[in-house]
């Protein structure tokens, strides 16, 4: 499968992404802006893993950063295609594609500009299908792993002289949390290519087709607007076998930003005689009913919805809001290896106080 993107499938990988952000994944706008510069470079062609030799290199491009708007953060496109031309540099070989960590409102299109202007392929897999707060959960199983990784960042708000550049080596969890520590420093939010891998390990280890599913849930989305909101929501439900769990008032939000670049807290929603609490790390990890039970967690798809069946990510929920509860279970979704991984689950159960791990890995 070969496919030459056009500025027609921009707007629909941000639809379609800004569901699997969960919350978070970034910023519509900032993902139309990589989108249009990604054109003006040059269409870059999306390509299924089979299209590439088993030995060429794939290198995963990404954003990293708190994604509800709590800092003072700058990132340019031109950052995304310095971070992966610090990675050429360091690995001494040209990479042949690009997958991206997570879907998201911005980060479905995190390697466009970059391919289009080194002339990569924007290859159709993915960490995560969703979004996931860290670098860990969509590294395709190599956060154990002691084998040497190289990390790159570029990015930052220039006018505080925050702008940075980054290589580091060294294993995959060790790594991590420095370029998360990069981006709290840069401003909140830095661009970001990491670990090269073979091909042959992404077609056995990566979430196959993420991309196009983002881009077919984008258009049936679009297909339905103007139907209003209602058709919207159904269009969302119908093309991902996804439902919406509840609805209801958010009576509070308590998110706190913190210096590892996590935004964390819960959000409660009340109404139609079902209350709910979202537990948020960046983007919304787990679920619970009023009675306190479990409804949803990682990996399922969590997402918060207007009545008009858009997309409100953690930044933009104000209490009082009237927000759908829109959830896609794990078995109907391509996972990761990432998924699979115990060890990326313990720093996030810590940070919200709450278990993950059982849930995912059942």
């Amino acid at each position: 499968m070969r496919r030459r993107l056009t500025i027609d499938d921009v707007e629909p990988a941000v639809r379609g992404g800004s569901v699997f952000a969960c919350g978070g994944g970034g910023w519509a706008d900032h993902g139309r802006m990589l989108g249009r510069e990604a054109m003006a470079a040059g269409s870059p062609e999306l390509v299924s893993i089979d299209e590439l030799a088993d030995d060429a290199w794939i290198a995963t491009a990404a954003a990293i950063g708190a994604p509800a708007g709590t800092t003072q953060w700058e990132m340019r496109g031109s950052d995304y295609v310095r971070a992966v031309a610090l990675l050429q540099e360091a690995l001494g070989e040209p990479l042949a594609g690009l997958i991206i960590g997570q879907n998201g409102m911005s980060s479905t299109l995190n390697g466009w500009l970059p391919a289009a202007t080194l002339g990569l392929a924007v290859v159709d897999a993915v960490g995560d299908i969703r979004a996931h707060p860290t670098g860990d959960m969509g590294s395709l199983g190599l956060a154990g792993s002691p084998e040497p990784m190289i990390q790159t960042a570029a990015g930052g708000h220039r006018a505080s002289n925050s702008y940075i550049e980054l290589v580091a080596r060294g294993g995959t969890a060790k790594v991590s949390p420095i370029l998360r520590a990069a981006s709290d420093m840069s401003g909140g939010f830095i661009a970001s290519c990491r670990n090269p891998i073979r091909a042959g390990y992404v077609a056995g280890h990566a979430a196959l087709g993420g991309i196009s599913r983002a881009l077919a849930l984008g258009e049936a989305i679009l297909e339905a607007e103007s139907q209003g909101g209602a058709a919207v929501v159904d269009a969302i439900c119908a093309i991902t076998g996804g439902t919406i769990l509840a609805r209801g008032r958010v009576v509070s939000k308590q998110v706190r930003y913190t210096p590892e670049a996590f935004d964390i807290g819960t959000i409660r929603l009340e109404g139609e005689g079902r209350g709910c609490t979202l537990h948020v790390m960046n983007e919304y990890m787990a679920a619970d009913d009023q009675d306190g039970t479990r409804i949803a967690t990682y990996p399922d798809v969590i997402t918060t919805l207007s009545p008009m069946g858009e997309p409100v990510s953690v930044g933009c929920v104000e209490e009082g809001a009237e927000l759908l509860l829109f959830h896609i279970a794990k078995p109907l979704i391509p996972l990761s290896a990432s998924v699979r991984d115990p060890s990326v689950y313990p720093v996030v159960e810590r940070a919200l106080g709450i278990p993950i791990a059982p849930y995912a890995l059942a």
